[in-house]
């Protein structure tokens, strides 16, 4: 499968390649590099990761602001 890369340096992949590794719009992708090449995977978000989070949101607070959030002295593992 060839795909083209365009002047902006993206790629646009076949609808069929994205429905594989169950990814849409937002998603992100890791790109691993190998002896024969690359491999493009799904980068999921470890969902334990954002336990600490959990008591910064209630409802009826107004909006949460990440950045500032990750800025402040936290958890290491928060800023990746």
């Amino acid at each position: 499968m060839i795909v083209k890369l365009t002047s902006k340096r993206q790629v646009t992949f076949p609808a069929r390649v994205l429905e594989a590794l169950g990814v849409g719009p937002g998603d992100h992708l890791e790109l691993i590099e190998g002896p024969d090449g690359f491999l493009l995977r799904p980068r999921r978000v470890d969902l334990r990761r954002l336990a600490p989070l959990r008591d910064k949101l209630r409802r009826g607070q107004g909006t949460f602001d990440l950045a500032t959030f990750r800025e402040e002295a936290h958890d290491p593992a928060l800023r990746d």
